[in-house]
């Protein structure tokens, strides 16, 4: 299994890279957001990979953290939701899109995606709305890939080291979870709550977070 793929962009199609790696050249298909992020020719690039196999078809697709690639694996795992699909849902959304839209149930997001409908839309969110939490909590342990400095060896490994945690929305999100989880809350209430307080204020951090979400799940009336 290749996880990883470090290399120089050979060239970029429609909906790929090619990622020189010593000589070797990667086909790497992406969403619309992840190409959008990407360098041009000639730059160095790293990008979480998933390896797509079928009888007849080798496709690697590329992520720019694990939250994403773990999203997508997710959808997947969904009837009525191919690579195509998910590559369409995660170049809409984004990774924190998705979570936003897995836990608050809102499966018109998940519609908006080009090619999905609205029944294939609500399963996606009937039949991962419980995995929301686990994935969000990834947002405050797992790396974005690192960028790769001039004199960095470049090559392709499945065993990712640790690197520095990024601090943003994804990781207060995570770290709001975490605290809602141990007042007791369950982990889907916690989830949406996380997810549209992080919606109504992306910027936010984790103590504003927490707070905005226990106003959300303190009880009417």
């Amino acid at each position: 299994m290749i996880g990883k793929i470090a290399g120089r962009i050979d060239y970029r199609g429609e909906d790929h890279v090619l990622i020189d790696v010593k000589g070797v050249g990667y086909l790497v298909y992406c969403s619309d957001r992840t190409l959008a992020a990407l360098p041009g020719p000639g730059e160095a690039v790293a990008l979480y990979t998933d390896l797509l196999v079928r009888e007849d078809l080798l496709q690697l697709f590329g992520f720019t953290s694990l939250v994403e690639k773990e999203w997508h694996r997710l959808l997947m795992s969904v009837q009525g939701i191919g690579a195509k699909a998910s590559m369409a849902i995660m170049g809409a959304l984004g990774a924190e899109g998705v979570n936003r839209a897995i836990a608050l149930g809102d499966w018109n997001a998940v519609k908006a995606a080009k090619g999905v409908g609205p029944k294939t839309a609500q399963r996606v969110v009937n039949e991962l709305k419980d995995k929301a939490p686990t994935v969000m909590a990834m947002g405050g342990t797992a790396p974005d890939v690192p960028v790769i400095e001039e004199t960095e060896v470049i090559e392709p490994v499945t065993a990712l080291k640790a690197q520095p945690v990024p601090k943003g929305n994804m990781a207060a999100q995570s770290e709001a979870l975490s605290a809602l989880s141990n007042l007791g809350y369950a982990p889907g209430e916690a989830a949406g709550a996380v997810a549209q307080a992080a919606g109504e204020a992306p910027e936010t951090d984790t103590a504003t977070l927490i707070r905005e979400a226990l106003k959300l799940l303190a009880p009417k009336g």
